[in-house]
């Protein structure tokens, strides 16, 4: 094989496969690598402790009132990441999540790419979107004090420098994840529950998304997951389990 062959055999082939193997299946040296490199965004949680966060995205559905069954059959809390525009009409499985002691946090108000909004825009969305969420929260909450927590993950996944600043001057922490089963495109509960088990390591923040297939996909994987002696709950839990804040981590 000629060298010209070879190099056309590795653009047109080799690099592109191995970007999605990396992009489907990154190695866990490769989540923390971008971590180091990026520590204002929690991409997972800097721990040797066997926990897991639960995170679920586009909330809240058709399908949220049966992940939240699964999840009470499992006695697991979950962060449920709220798109603004979908709460109106849907507000008491929002109650219902947070009396389950899961937590509501911030996805913007609409199902689009959030690094192509204009900051000024992207800005009224969170702040919309914060009022709704803190609206189901006073709505619920006995305890005056038990509030939203600041988190934002942006639609698509994708950030930018100036997002930071918004999000930094807001007080709101960026959060991705590492272990993403492209859930919202691909609808095989099997398959999205081997990719999560497959990638399941100590500090490790799953992201799923609200849909009819992901209860389903739940079942196979939360009790695989305490069988292997993980223990798994909201991001908040998460982050005082791997500071020590509870008694039991």
């Amino acid at each position: 094989m000629s060298s010209l062959a070879f190099l056309l055999l590795l653009l047109i082939f080799v690099i592109p496969l191995t970007c999605i193997y990396l992009s489907y299946l990154p190695p866990i040296w490769l989540v923390q690598t971008i971590s180091t490199s990026n520590p204002s965004i929690q991409f997972h949680i800097p721990t040797r402790k066997p926990i897991l966060a639960l995170t679920i995205d586009d909330s809240p559905s058709q399908s949220t009132s049966a992940i939240l069954e699964v999840l009470r059959a499992n006695d697991v809390h979950a962060t449920f990441f709220v798109i603004g525009s979908y709460i109106d009409g849907h507000e008491e499985i929002l109650r219902e999540v947070v009396r389950h002691g899961s937590e509501l946090a911030n996805h913007a108000m609409h199902d689009a790419p959030s690094w192509k909004l204009e900051i000024s825009e992207l800005r009224e969305q969170i702040l919309q979107t914060q009022d709704k969420i803190e609206g189901i929260y006073r709505s619920v909450a006995s305890d005056v004090s038990k509030t939203s927590p600041r988190y934002f993950r942006p639609g698509s996944g994708f950030f930018t420098s100036r997002m930071l600043s918004l999000l930094h001057s807001l007080s709101y922490r960026l959060i991705l994840g590492s272990m993403y089963p492209h859930d919202a495109q691909i609808s095989l509960p099997s398959l999205n529950a081997w990719h999560v088990l497959h990638g399941a390591r100590a500090g490790g923040i799953i992201i799923c998304h609200d849909r009819p297939w992901t209860p389903q996909m739940l079942r196979r994987v939360l009790p695989e997951l305490r069988r292997r002696g993980l223990r798994v709950g909201s991001l908040t839990e998460a982050l005082h389990w791997a500071d020590g804040s509870d008694s039991n981590s």
